[in-house]
């Protein structure tokens, strides 16, 4: 994602300016995909879940067979410290990487105990609250457990988001809605999704095909506690079409309403509105 802005690279034991190599061509990581990471958010003077981002990372390790080097408290206050050299007004983009550096048993399987490790601090700044985006469906679907490490946030399942997203722009949309397995909504290609209708809110079950992510379960909790009757249900593109508003949550923006899915259209609604305000409002109170 490297946009030319201000990226400080966590690597080796110490604080790098710039967007500096960390991975080797016989990495086991650059040749078999066995890199994962993790996508957190510092703005407005806040990093909101960032101990959560950091547990993920560590948990996306291990589904992926590779080791762990840090603990979740020590990438907590590595990239705390990283976060220094920035403005307070600065909106960081906060990604801790783990990837295999050696291979065992034909090479395919990583290494245990063998990890490279790195955090990249990017300065990319957060979207207007009042953001917009657009939906279409796609040919291409979440993969299941049995064929793709879909329990970890891993960099080899991105290519495949890659093509929903071209797809949808050669469509003329932002992004894409896409079905898991069986033809439901799952997610987009880059975030969980949320439809209100009648004043309830509704997101697609956690079935282990997408990344049920961390601001979707804290956007859950905080409209549960407004409130709002909150569902994890099944929901079909028809439900969908039918809302009265739709929006996604997920770290580089937080909660983005969606004003067309398709040929439907939608207004920004108040669920989406409350959305923001109620997460930034925890953020600034969290300890």
């Amino acid at each position: 994602m490297a946009t030319g802005t201000n990226i400080r690279t966590y690597f080796e034991g110490t604080w790098h300016e710039g967007d500096v190599h960390v991975m080797r061509a016989a990495d086991h990581g650059a040749w078999l995909g066995s890199s994962v990471f993790d996508g957190a958010r510092h703005a407005n003077g806040l990093h909101p879940d960032l101990l959560a981002h950091c547990r993920r990372v560590n948990n996306s390790a291990h589904a992926m067979g590779i080791t762990p080097t840090h603990s979740a408290e020590e990438i907590y206050s590595i990239t705390v410290d990283g976060l220094k050299f920035y403005p307070k007004s600065a909106a960081v983009y906060i990604r801790p990487m783990y990837w295999a550096l050696e291979g065992e048993h034909m090479a395919v399987m990583p290494k245990a105990g063998e990890t490279g490790f790195c955090i990249c601090l990017e300065d990319i700044p957060m979207p207007s609250p009042n953001k917009t985006t657009t939906l279409t469906t796609t040919s291409f679907q979440r993969p299941v457990l049995a064929s793709s490490v879909v329990n970890a946030k891993a960099g080899c399942l991105y290519p495949n988001n890659a093509r929903m997203l071209r797809e949808a722009m050669e469509k003329g949309f932002d992004n894409a809605l896409v079905a898991d397995a069986l033809g439901n909504v799952a997610e987009t290609a880059t975030s969980n999704v949320f439809m209100a209708k009648n004043g309830e809110v509704y997101t697609p079950v956690a079935n282990g095909t997408f990344l049920a992510g961390i601001t979707r379960s804290r956007i859950m909790g905080l409209l549960q506690d407004a409130g709002y009757s909150v569902h994890e249900a099944v929901l079909s593109f028809d439900d969908v079409r039918a809302a009265d508003e739709v929006f996604l949550t997920g770290n580089m923006a937080k909660v983005v309403s969606v004003s067309r899915f398709d040929d439907i259209h939608y207004q920004r609604g108040p669920v989406a509105t409350e959305a923001l305000e109620l997460y930034w409002s925890w953020a600034a109170n969290a300890k």
